[in-house]
């Protein structure tokens, strides 16, 4: 995950954006809006708290034709009451509306309508029924997360579906209180968990686990568990070194590599050169006189008494 300091450089990666949001969670978002998508579902998304847009920016990316999507947080605005805003100071200090719209528009044209105050906003600024997909990661206090679960009823349409963020960390313990007291007395059916959301239903649960079931024994690096627990089916899935989805690069990312292909200087064209003269003919050799071949040819064959006598007269006119 990138550090805050490094989030003051425009990010590259989705990657590059500080947040929690792991490599399971991530098939997860994708396999569940992409089944919603493959099967004509259509509806408005929602983010309960988006800290540096992480989570937000990868959900954005399925806003689809006609749907709305919008995200809540305080930013650096006041909390509403003192626990609150002692939370924020605590954890969320670095955290400006600024940055949030800066890393997402880091990776999309445009913004989600933003809404900056308490996540108490979102039942009055979303219209009921409207929603196919909602992600809560705001307060961790009890009474905030039961009132943004109680929204999320309202705001989901029949199957929609809700992830409710640090279920069981140690340090949450009002998100866990408030999530099981959901499905033990609210009518909330769990899906699926992994080792950081809870993603549920108030709709028929059977079809869409059953489907999950089914991608998760195709995959050799998620761990997969079913148990049975008040009545409810739990799927518990775990990460065994999986791959994270493939996101598109930001535009800085694209930016920087075009300016990088400028740069690049052309190949400087191989001088041609002349070709080499050839290699120069041998002296031609003197064509021997023809006499001199036939006077040799003489000697060679008249008897030697003859040759002598022929020498003899040579030698004297020499």
């Amino acid at each position: 995950m990138a550090t805050i300091q490094e989030a003051m450089r425009p990010p590259h990666r989705l990657d590059d954006v500080p947040g929690w949001f792991p490599v399971l969670d991530q098939l997860l978002f994708e396999w569940f809006l992409n089944r919603q998508e493959a099967g004509g579902t259509r509806g408005d998304l929602l983010e309960v708290g988006v800290y540096m847009g992480k989570s937000a920016i990868f959900i954005g990316r399925h806003q689809q034709p006609g749907e709305r999507y919008t995200v809540c947080d305080l930013f650096e605005g006041d909390a509403p009451d003192d626990a609150n805003r002692a939370e924020s100071t605590k954890s969320y200090s670095a955290l400006t509306r600024r940055v949030f719209e800066d890393n997402y528009r880091s990776f999309h044209d445009e913004l989600p309508r933003v809404l900056q105050g308490p996540s108490s906003l979102v039942p009055t600024e979303v219209e009921a029924r409207s929603c196919r997909f909602v992600h809560i990661d705001a307060s961790h206090l009890y009474e905030h997360v039961h009132g943004d679960i109680g929204a999320a009823h309202d705001l989901l349409l029949p199957d929609g579906i809700v992830v409710l963020d640090d279920f069981r960390s140690e340090h949450t313990p009002g998100v866990s209180i408030a999530t099981w007291e959901a499905v033990l007395n609210r009518g909330l059916h769990p899906i699926c968990l992994s080792t950081q959301k809870l993603y549920g239903t108030w709709g028929d649960p059977e079809p869409v686990q059953e489907a999950l079931l089914a991608m998760a024994r195709e995959r050799s690096d998620c761990h997969l568990s079913v148990q049975e627990a008040a009545g409810h089916r739990i799927v518990r899935l775990k990460s065994k070194g999986m791959p994270a989805p493939v996101f598109p690069p930001s535009k800085h990312a694209v930016a920087a590599k075009a300016s990088e292909a400028s740069k690049t200087p052309e190949p400087t064209p191989t001088a041609v050169s002349a070709p080499a003269p050839a290699p120069a003919a041998p002296p031609a050799r003197p064509a021997p006189r023809r006499g001199s071949r036939v006077r040799r040819v003489a000697v060679d064959l008249l008897p030697p008494v003859v040759t002598r006598a022929i020498r003899k007269a040579r030698a004297a006119r020499s």
